[in-house]
């Protein structure tokens, strides 16, 4: 057992990693090679290719809202395909390896379906696995409940089952993808960002949180938490990738910057004032699990103007529950307006560095961007502007805080 845990690493591999047939042998061979080197792994696979989303697709094809059992059943059957085909190029690549499930390994979660959280992961199973086998290959993004209710952890949730695991055997955990590590700028959207060698959990999960797609936010929180060293690397070159660390010397005044897109700006207009009013609006959504974002309450002539973001998906609801409960209250407006981003930036070095908000905002104004709203914390300021002008306030902020590249 004490040697089983010295030598233990996590891996996890993205749906990209794993899409064909190659690149499952690829990953086999990757595999392979840390074998080589004294581990025995724990792998974390993720569906293969878009196939979440394709059965999304056919699930709102029969019925345009699918209960979200039903949707937990039909898409975790993405990330048993995956495990099922990666053991079996592990065997042909004579390695002593096996599949595993959720219900097989013990992940056991609470009963939010579609955005279930990891309870608690049964060790002892774990380590019979890991005594027996050089490599075994679980299921990510899912877990099951105490009644055995098959649920699954949210988009990006494999990420999570792999920090989880790796803070249950506190062994080091590797993230793969197609990108070399984490970069200053999603480089789908500028080409020449930065790589980021070494980046903070706070800044990471800033960053995850505010619409990076490269880990997933609960990840980082189990990692801070439990102290997991995450690397986040390509599957397919031996780049030394990006560690994510609790702090390191001379952290840069921005790290990074994140980008959301579709944003929908709601406004509650002519409210009576009162605390009770705040609480009602805000118990709603959390009722409906909207996600609530950049929130602006204001007093005027003895009234409340309440102002959020949301993802434009939520709308129709969003409208109609606030029309049928505020109806009883006379004059009072709700309006939606579409077609917004939320751009930020994050940095742990803007803790004690000063002129980073006039900084922020002169490169935006350089640019001509309308802002629309702005929130900020000790590490980030984010603001919300139109959707047409990402680009060139991506641009702009690029290049006032030196993230690409020349």
């Amino acid at each position: 057992m004490v040697q089983v845990k010295r030598n233990l690493k996590v891996q996890k591999y993205g749906g990209s990693s794993l899409a064909d047939e190659e690149k499952i042998r690829t990953v086999a061979k990757k595999i392979k090679s840390a074998l080589e080197q004294g581990y025995r792994l724990a792998v974390v696979v993720s569906a293969n290719g878009d196939t979440t989303n394709r059965l999304i697709s056919k699930a709102k094809g029969i019925n345009p809202s699918p209960h979200n059992r039903e949707l937990d059943m039909l898409v975790s059957t993405g990330e048993q395909i995956s495990a099922s085909l990666l053991t079996m190029a592990l065997h042909a690549e004579d390695v002593q390896a096996i599949s595993v499930n959720a219900y097989q390994l013990g992940i056991e979660t609470n009963q939010a379906y579609t955005e279930a959280k990891i309870r608690k992961i049964d060790t002892r199973r774990l380590h019979r696995y890991l005594t027996d086998y050089e490599v075994l290959v679980v299921t990510g993004f899912q877990g099951i409940t105490q009644e055995n209710e098959i649920t699954t952890l949210g988009r990006g949730g494999s990420d999570t089952s792999a920090v989880a695991l790796a803070a249950t055997l506190e062994c080091d955990c590797e993230i793969f993808s197609d990108f070399d590590g984490i970069f200053t700028v999603d480089p789908r959207i500028m080409p020449k960002a930065k790589k980021i060698e070494r980046i903070t959990y706070d800044e990471m999960l800033e960053m995850a949180c505010l619409g990076a797609n490269v880990l997933h936010n609960r990840a980082v929180e189990i990692a801070k938490k439990y102290n997991v060293r995450l690397r986040c690397a390509s599957t397919f070159s031996d780049k030394g990738g990006t560690r994510v660390t609790e702090n390191y010397l001379e952290t840069p005044i921005v790290s990074g910057l994140s980008v959301m897109k579709d944003q929908t700006h709601i406004t509650l207009s002519n409210l009576p004032q009162g605390v009770a009013i705040n609480k009602e609006v805000f118990t709603i959504a959390s009722s409906k699990n909207w996600n609530i974002d950049m929130i602006s309450i204001i007093q005027v002539n003895g009234h409340l103007d309440v102002a959020f973001t949301v993802v434009e998906s939520v709308i129709d609801d969003v409208k109609s529950t606030y029309e049928s409960i505020f109806e009883q209250y006379e004059g009072v407006v709700i309006r939606a307006q579409t077609g917004f981003a939320k751009i930020s930036v994050v940095g742990l070095g803007m803790r004690t560095e000063s002129g980073v908000a006039s900084r922020f905002f002169a490169a935006l104004a350089k640019g001509s961007i309308h802002v629309k709203m702005v929130t900020t914390s000790e590490i980030k300021i984010s603001v919300l502007i139109p959707q047409e002008q990402l680009e060139t306030a991506v641009s702009c902020l690029s290049e006032e805080f030196d993230l690409c590249s020349e």
